[in-house]
């Protein structure tokens, strides 16, 4: 299909219609696909759809999209790739119009603003900037599913098992500071067990409540073996989100359950151990008590600091140091696949998945004008 060419938009434009846009995590990403096929396809794109459905029956897609110019390359093979996922977190409680940018006090407020619809308007307003001038070795890989465990990009693996990455760069709000190293992600659930039995008797019960928190503490106060000083903080943590227990106020609860993760700092792999040893403690020490561990999630962070040009280019370019990530992205997958990873994108993920998400305009024009130099290199 032939679209008409749209005029060419500012990086604040462009973000504009990009939030106007919902694309919360249970909803179709293809509308947003849409918008950007449109806008991509009439200055010289080819734009490859990979579409799926997801658990709940949604359509939905990733998209490959590359210079028509690159057509002719080895298509698996990709110099420099920019990454960005397309859902967004569900709007936080209470934001009464979080589709419509607000431009306060130099600031651009709305929906995926900097999670991640920002650096994909920097993108799009770089490529129309270059009137067609663009280096044949660059591909814009677009996502799903980010936000509910990085499900898109691992689809996209799977459709494309030969695709090899020279450089990525995945955009995520780093305040434009060059991400080399990355924390991984675990999810545990701990169960306890103990005797109910009714309260003005708690003699004949064992309270599973008492015995969770007891451990808690214990499991949050865990000693990490390693520090690393690109991350804040430096180490290994720990976070207790849920946790259920009991059935009635006056019956000693008979089980209790929490919900335990952690962010591993990539070179730290004894974790689960730790954890493991710790609720085997719990056992022998307490008695009548039962616990149980049960690991959900436990995938590895990501490390490139030690040889990266790219990150070391941006650095230089932008100004600024390089740091880690506490938080999840899709560069512990692309690093399967890629030579160079950097994770890197205008606003600061201390705003994101809350009603203030904002991105500062001034970031989003020297994203723009960096990205402009890249298109056209590519280094």
């Amino acid at each position: 299909m032939k679209f008409a060419p749209q005029p060419n938009l500012s990086s604040v434009e462009i973000l504009s219609a990009l939030v106007a846009i919902p694309s919360v995590s249970s909803v179709s990403n293809l509308p947003l696909l849409t918008w950007v096929t449109r806008y991509l396809e009439p200055r010289g794109w080819s734009c490859r759809l990979l579409s799926y459905q997801d658990e709940n029956g949604v359509a939905k897609a990733n998209l490959l999209a590359q210079p028509a110019t690159s057509l002719n390359a080895d298509p698996d093979r990709i110099d420099l790739a920019f990454i960005c996922h397309t859902d967004t977190v569900p709007p936080a409680v209470g934001w009464s119009d979080p589709y419509t940018l607000h431009v306060v006090d130099g600031h651009a407020n709305g929906l995926g603003a900097c999670d991640v619809k920002a650096a994909l308007a920097c993108f799009l307003a770089a490529v129309a900037s270059l009137s067609g001038a663009i280096h044949p070795g660059i591909a814009l890989l677009l996502t799903a599913d980010e936000e509910i465990g990085c499900k898109g990009m691992e689809r996209l693996l799977a459709a494309l098992p030969n695709l090899r990455i020279a450089r990525a760069i995945i955009s995520e709000p780093t305040s434009l500071r060059p991400a080399v190293a990355g924390k991984g992600y675990g999810l545990a659930r701990v169960t306890v067990r103990g005797r109910e039995a009714h309260s003005a008797f708690p003699c004949e019960g064992v309270s599973a409540i008492a015995a969770a928190a007891s451990l808690i503490p214990r499991i949050l106060a865990a000693s990490s073996d390693f520090t690393y000083a690109l991350f804040d903080p430096p180490t290994t943590t720990f976070n207790v989100g849920t946790i259920t227990g009991g059935t009635a106020k006056n019956i000693v609860p008979g089980e209790c359950s929490f919900l335990l993760e952690w962010r591993a700092i990539p070179n730290e792999h004894a974790v689960v151990t730790r954890l493991r040893q710790l609720v085997q403690q719990a056992n022998d020490s307490e008695h009548g008590i039962t616990t149980h561990f049960e690991l959900l999630r436990d995938e590895p962070g990501f490390d490139r600091a030690s040889a990266s040009t790219l990150a070391n280019h941006l650095a230089t370019t932008l100004a600024r140091p390089l740091t880690g990530i506490s938080f999840g992205s899709e560069a512990t997958r692309v690093a399967r696949i890629a030579d160079e990873v950097v994770v890197l994108g205008p606003g600061n993920m201390h705003t994101a998945h809350s009603d203030r998400e904002s991105v500062p305009l001034t970031e989003l024009d020297e994203w723009t004008q960096t990205l402009s130099t890249l298109l056209y290199k590519a280094l």
